[in-house]
Order: C-alpha cells, then structure tokens, then sequence
C-alpha cells in the first residue's frame, strides 16, 4: 500500500502502529506539504464504519490540547474512510519502556502529567477515552507525551458503539466495572491511568506473571477478583496508584486530583527526558558540582542511578525529604579538605522548607487514605496512642481533595483545606492543622488541630 495516494492529496508511506479498529501509516500531504498520519478506519461487527468514522474525528477534535494528537481531517475514497492526523515523530510508551527499561517514579510523573491534564479537559467535555494505555500515548522528538486513538471513545450523549455483550479497550487496562460489563466513566480512565503507571514503572503490563495463563479472559478475571499490582519500584506514586486501581469507582480520585498529584515533580529546577538521548550520559564533573543539592531518599537515589543521571535540583518534591543544602565549596575552596573544617561539622542542620512540608502533608493526605496502616505509621508513636480511631476515619474516608495549603517551617505546621466523602456526611470540609517534627530527616506528625 506504500505511495498510495488517498484522496487525491496524501501520499501513504510505511505503517507505524495499529489503533482501535484500523492501522496507521505515515503519509505526506502533497498540498501543505507536511507530514501527517493516516489512520484507515476497519470495520468492527455491528458498527456503521463511516458513522464510527465521524465519531471518533468528531470527539478527538474537541479535546484541543497540546498533549493530544491533533486530528486535521476525514476523508473518503475507493479504499475507504481515513482519518488524518498530526504525525508524532517518536515510539509509543510501551515500545520505549520494551526497549529503554522502565522509568524512575519522578520521569514518570513528568511525562504524565501532561497527559492526565488532556483526559481532565476530556472528561470536561463530556469524554471518555476507554483506552488510555502506553501504546497509546506517543513521545515525540521533543520528549513530550501525546495521547492518540479515540477510536473507542464515548461522549456523554453517544449511544454505546458495542453490541450487548462486547467489551470495548485492551484487557490489562479495563477498570473493573468495565471487565465486567458495565459502563465506562471518567473513573474508568482513571483506572487505566493507573495501570498504565504500572506498565511503565516496570517495564511491562500489569497482572503480567511469566507462570500464569494471561489470556483476555484470564487478566479480565484477575481485574475483578485481584488486589491491584503495587510494585515496590513505585516508590511515592504508590499511594497514587493504590487509589486510582481501587475497585470502587467512587473511591478513586478524579483526573484532575492525579494530575496535580503528578504535577509536583515540575518543582525539579533542571531535568532530561526519559526519552533524550543524552540522559543516559553522566554530567560532566563541573555541572554536578555548581548545581546546588537537596537530600534524596535512598530509594529515588537508586532509581535514579539505574535510569539515567538526571540533572535535577529537588527543590522539596519529594515526601519527607529535608530542606538542608549541602552547598558546593567557596571560591577557590577544595571541597575534599573544608568537608573536614570545624564550622561543618559542627553546623547546625537547616529545618525542612516549606515546600518539602506541603509535600510531605499531601502525600500523607493520599497514603491515609489509600492505606490507613502506612498513614498511621507517618505519627509519632505519642500520636498514634492518642489517636485510637485513626484506622475507622481514615478508613471509611473517600476521595479527599485538597483545596488548599500553606506551610510554616518555623512552627512546624502545615495547615490545609481538602473535602471528602465520609458515610452518612456526605462531601464534607474540614480544615487541619499539622504539627511536625523532624525525625533524623524524616517528618512525622506529632498532633492535628
């Protein structure tokens, strides 16, 4: 099919990937002269093609974002119905993390959230993907992230595209409800978005065991009647992740609520891409020290080590990190002798900032809830004794949202506004405060107003 002219315009060239229900090709489009993708709409059962067609151009035209494929035409001829879109010159996710091994938490986050800012326009308009996985989310030259295919995406006032019966998205990624036979929501997306996270901090698509049969059928069962993957290279998306698999549709957070979660690895000062070349290439000796450095946990050390050398200023992101600088040495100082000086050892450790404080009251807001035992271990053991009922709250809240956040390093307290679902209440708000303290670099609470 190579050189085929469709439409009288678009010259096909080689095929680059397969979406919902029809192949893509690279194509030229010989009047603007440019570069574009051809997706040949199949057929699927019980489905009019040119009405499938409309659809699926109709509904990714609406989602006019940045971090979405941009859809520029449909068109007809002999061979059929295309649809003509903005060329992402890169590889799926799920062939760059085949190919490059999985992602840190941190490169994962940054790729993401993007993405997930795309699906919270979506479900805005009223849209369900009913697709979001990897292999359909493209990295350009740039290294940004595109989600494609809304081949079987819903509108709130389409009729189902399937027939009684047919379950529509790829297994690994349906949401329970979905596996199951029912209705695709926002919340579905959300699920998938999870499980995509998954996938690319492991290398591999969730409920994947080399000894087990992972037929369609046999991941569908697993969806419905299995605790969702947790891997430990997850590191703090976990709690993330946790909420956005759980089984409840209404239990998980909106994708508006995980973008902001993914967004505060943006706080990095410098960072390269996943995607760059150059990211596996250690820095040269002179940027690493000019570049001030914040304390990591050793776990995002280690995953950082195996990924690439990110040339990154942590300015708090991460939960429980201390605030102190290292510092590099004065003018002309030798980093190797003044290490040793009286005025280093014997300086006083610098408090946590206040950004490393909102994290931290953040991330414990969404491990409480997701799991009340791992919260419960974020207090001192004073606290936990007077908190006797902490595992009851904690655990009957659901989807808390933090409306607002401030931090105070010199009190130690951090105060916020967040609203939630709670039994027999309803959505309700509540205003806390935090008192923190410093335990050997790792912040515990140690009482809530």
């Amino acid at each position: 099919m190579s050189n085929q002219r469709i439409a009288g315009r678009y010259t096909l060239g080689r095929a680059v990937g397969q979406g919902a229900g029809g192949a893509v090709w690279q194509a030229h489009d010989e009047v603007l002269d440019r570069r574009v993708a051809l997706k040949r709409i199949g057929t699927i059962a019980g489905v009019d093609d040119a009405v499938r067609a409309e659809r699926e151009a109709r509904l990714a035209a609406q989602v006019r974002h940045p971090h979405v494929v941009a859809v520029y035409d449909l068109v007809t001829d002999p061979d059929g119905t295309w649809l003509v879109m903005e060329y992402v010159d890169g590889p799926a996710l799920s062939t760059a993390v085949r190919e490059r091994g999985p992602l840190s938490p941190d490169e994962a986050a940054q790729l993401l959230a993007p993405v997930a800012d795309a699906l919270v326009q979506a479900h805005a308009l009223g849209i369900v993907h009913r697709d979001v996985k990897p292999s359909n989310i493209l990295a350009g030259a740039d290294g940004a992230a595109k989600l494609s295919d809304f081949g079987i995406a819903r509108g709130a006032e389409d009729a189902t595209l399937t027939r009684t019966g047919l379950v529509t998205g790829s297994p690994a990624y349906l949401a329970p409800e979905v596996a199951t036979g029912g209705q695709a929501t926002p919340a579905s997306d959300v699920w998938a978005f999870g499980a995509t996270l998954v996938h690319l901090l492991t290398a591999r698509p969730p409920y994947h065991h080399d000894d087990r049969d992972n037929g369609p059928l046999a991941v569908v069962y697993r969806i419905a009647h299995e605790d969702p993957p947790l891997p430990e290279s997850a590191g703090w998306l976990r709690p993330l992740i946790a909420a956005a698999m759980t089984k409840d549709p209404a239990a998980r957070p909106t994708m508006a609520a995980v973008r902001d979660h993914l967004a505060r690895v943006e706080t990095l000062a410098e960072r390269t891409s996943y995607l760059d070349p150059v990211a596996a290439a250690p820095a040269p000796p002179a940027a690493a020290e000019a570049a001030p450095r914040r304390r990591r946990p050793a776990g995002l050390v280690a995953a950082l080590a195996v990924a690439a050398v990110l040339v990154a200023v942590l300015g708090g992101v991460l939960l429980a990190t201390r605030g102190g600088d290292d510092g590099a040495p004065a003018a002309g100082g030798d980093r190797s002798t003044s290490a040793s000086t009286p005025d280093e050892s014997t300086a006083t450790p610098q408090p946590p900032t206040e950004a490393a404080m909102i994290e931290f009251a953040r991330q414990y807001v969404a491990t409480a809830s997701a799991d009340p035992s791992r919260g419960f271990a974020m207090l001192t053991p004073a606290y936990q004794q007077r908190s006797p009922s902490y595992a009851e709250f904690w655990g009957q809240m659901k989807n808390p949202e933090i409306e607002t956040i401030t931090a105070d390093p010199a009190a130690m307290t951090v105060t916020y506004e967040y609203r939630y679902v709670f039994p027999g209440k309803g959505r309700t708000s509540e205003r806390v405060t935090l008192h923190l303290v410093d335990d050997d670099g790792t912040l515990r609470i140690d009482d809530a107003d």
